[in-house]
């Protein structure tokens, strides 16, 4: 993949983050803890087949994410964020407290209305422990991944 000489830290992040599509499949990995592509798939977005596989390879090869068994087979990858695709976590927050005012609660389901909730009663509560829980889960992932 051609390297990203930076000239402006904003220009720099655009460029590796700028699409809406690596935000919202950081935010599945990380929030909702999806780890395969069929997961990723599912979401409500609908991203398609070919942009998801782009964006999996391209953030991949930008240090976000990382295969959890690179040696497995197509069906059985799982992709987890990396500290650097962790990091991205407030961004991701301040996204969500910058617009979900503007959503009629009437479209959002029982998970959605939790999350908003615990975003807007305590912003940093909510990114610790979700950093905190992003971490065991994988943690628990690896331990499988040894023992299968």
């Amino acid at each position: 993949m051609k390297t990203l000489d930076p000239t402006c830290a904003i220009a720099f992040s655009t460029k590796l983050l700028g699409d809406k599509w690596s935000l919202l499949i950081l935010r599945d990995i990380i929030l909702h803890k999806k780890t395969r592509f069929k997961e990723f798939r599912s979401s409500k977005e609908n991203i398609a087949t070919n942009i998801l596989s782009n964006r999996l390879k391209s953030m991949n090869s930008f240090g976000f994410i990382e295969l959890l068994d690179p040696e497995g087979t197509k069906k059985s990858r799982q992709y987890i964020a990396t500290n650097k695709g962790l990091s991205v976590l407030p961004i991701i927050i301040e996204f969500y407290l910058f617009s979900i005012h503007s959503i009629d609660e009437s479209v959002l389901n029982e998970s959605q209305l939790m999350i908003k909730s615990e975003v807007l009663e305590n912003r940093n509560r909510f990114e610790k422990e979700r950093k905190e829980s992003y971490l065991n889960f994988v943690k628990e992932l690896k331990v499988l991944k040894t023992v299968v």
